[in-house]
């Protein structure tokens, strides 16, 4: 049988997401974690995620692009994200993503997206706020 290297952007949205799952739960193996994925979106999540060493499992919501969205304030949820242009993964809750984003692109606060949807998301953060992330990034083996 020969295989051949898919096109991410031929896969239909919930094909995006199995690829993105399995993206980032490949990466979070490196860093001693196992991930679940849930069925649903259980307590605004996509998947727990355990560490070998610790008794805590993190509820992760899971995007294809960095996302900020006010239906996860206070919920103890992490955010899983690629930032194509740095190849890495960032894995942050989403409260601290929202006070990072609040001092290094306080423009998506003002946002209609944010102010009226609740929402906002970019492909391509900006370079100041993509090094306030930078030790959120997982770096892939």
């Amino acid at each position: 049988m020969k295989f051949q290297r898919i096109k991410y952007d031929d896969l239909s949205a919930k094909q995006q997401e199995i690829y993105n799952f399995q993206k980032i739960a490949s990466v979070l193996a490196d860093y001693g974690f196992n991930c679940i994925k849930l069925g649903d979106d259980w307590q605004g999540a996509d998947f727990l995620a355990y560490h070998k060493d610790e008794e805590k499992t993190i509820k992760v919501q899971l995007k294809g692009r960095m996302t900020i969205d006010k239906k996860y304030e206070g919920k103890k949820v992490y955010m899983a994200f690629p930032i194509k242009r740095t190849r890495n993964w960032y894995l942050i809750s989403h409260d601290a993503l929202v006070k990072i984003v609040k001092k290094k692109a306080p423009s998506w606060l003002d946002s209609d997206s944010w102010r009226i949807n609740g929402k906002y998301h970019a492909w391509a953060p900006s370079k100041a706020l993509i090094e306030a992330l930078s030790e959120y990034a997982l770096k892939p083996a």
